[in-house]
């Protein structure tokens, strides 16, 4: 295929700027909230580590079942457009629950709505930019995207603190702010999005149970070493209420995202390139290395450097790992399997999670904050155990 020139290369089209730009607001709105959730859960509403660790759980498990009905309603729908308009708008709903939300159920429900959102709205969207974007410039129009999201994940944090010092901590107040985003998010979304008139949602490869028997050995060995990896790699909420015991005012907390998103969006594409030269498994190994330096880190962290070492630890291991599971299943799976193999994936590894994030949460609540942590690095030495003994020199 002949390179495009530089020079003739179409410009990115304004819908995927304006897409970009939906991403960016939400992803601030939902990460000004996410920040400060977990110190509103134990602090103002006097939730146990053991109900914080179920409640975020239970939102991964609530967004993996949703990603199986998003594939159905795909399917169903003729447009893209109205269906990505759902998925936001139930996630830009889900931020007037927050603010008045005076009990542990109210939170699951505005958790819930934003999860099924976020599930549903991927596809939409991801049709439209291939739709909008010519062949020569769709992965630059999908990575400005992906960017403009990242963006909005060192933003959100950041408005976070900025609203708590000026607001003197009241987090509710900062909840309410964060719908603001949320509300120009929907207005980019309906009044400047522009869908080509008669783009069909792409049709995805749909998970099939009865298929899940078929899957060789190889696609449950990755599916197993993920689940055990995900077990080891718990909520980041936990990450941010060892904030408060390592000294940090809930004030400022929240920049540990910033710190760890930092880590994460620097390494994570290097990591990609060499996972296409290299193979997976020496990186899979590199990133459970820095997951085990993060809890050891975090388990013991008396002081607030050691505290901001440990998510840097954090987000190193999730620059090294992110995307490398799916892409061992992909390498593992015949390609009329692959939809049910990925829905494994995702239907295991949601459950995990669930359990995972109530055990971490049940061990901090039973034996103190240094538990989780200490279990989380000895089922990341097991992950690298297993890995290291699987036989293969080059795993893609």
């Amino acid at each position: 295929m002949t390179p495009v020139s530089s020079h003739s290369r179409p410009a990115i089209p304004a819908t995927v700027w304006m897409l970009g730009i939906v991403s960016l607001l939400m992803d601030v709105s939902s990460e000004m909230i996410n920040a400060l959730l977990p110190l509103y859960l134990a602090g103002g509403l006097g939730a146990s580590a053991l109900v914080i660790g179920f409640i975020e759980g239970l939102s991964v498990a609530i967004a993996t079942a949703t990603k199986f009905f998003s594939g159905v309603l795909a399917d169903l729908s003729r447009r893209a457009k109205p269906l990505a308009v759902l998925g936001y708008g139930l996630g830009a709903l889900s931020r007037l629950i927050f603010p008045w939300a005076i009990s542990l159920d109210q939170i699951v429900l505005a958790k819930a709505m934003d999860r099924v959102g976020k599930g549903i709205r991927g596809t939409p969207r991801d049709a439209i930019i291939a739709a909008v974007s010519p062949p020569a410039i769709r992965g630059a129009s999908f990575g400005l995207r992906k960017s403009l999201d990242t963006l909005g994940g060192f933003i959100g944090p950041l408005v976070a603190v900025a609203a708590m010092l000026a607001l003197a901590g009241n987090i509710q107040l900062v909840f309410w702010l964060a719908a603001i985003p949320a509300a120009l998010c929907m207005a980019v979304l309906i009044f400047f999005v522009r869908e080509p008139a008669g783009t069909p949602v792409k049709k995805k490869t749909s998970f099939r149970l009865s298929e899940v028997f078929t899957l060789n050995r190889s696609v449950w060995s990755v599916i197993g070493l993920a689940a055990l990896i995900m077990l080891a790699r718990f909520s980041e909420a936990f990450v941010l209420l060892k904030g408060l015991e390592a000294g940090i005012s809930p004030a400022w907390v929240p920049l540990s995202l910033v710190i760890m998103h930092a880590a994460y969006g620097l390494s994570a594409y290097p990591v990609g390139r060499m996972s296409d030269q290299i193979g997976t498994r020496g990186l899979l190994l590199w990133g459970l290395s820095f997951l085990i330096a993060a809890h050891l880190t975090l388990a013991f962290a008396s002081s607030v450097w050691l505290y901001v070492l440990g998510t840097v630890f954090w987000g190193l291991h999730m620059g090294f790992s992110q995307g490398l599971l799916g892409a061992m299943i992909a390498g593992a799976t015949p390609e009329y399997l692959r939809g049910s193999a990925f829905g494994s994936f995702n239907l295991v590894t949601g459950l995990v999670v669930l359990g995972g994030n109530t055990a971490a949460g049940f061990l901090w609540h039973s034996f103190g904050s240094h538990a989780p942590f200490i279990a989380g690095a000895v089922l990341s030495l097991m992950a690298m155990v297993v890995i290291a003994t699987r036989g293969q020199g080059h795993t893609n």
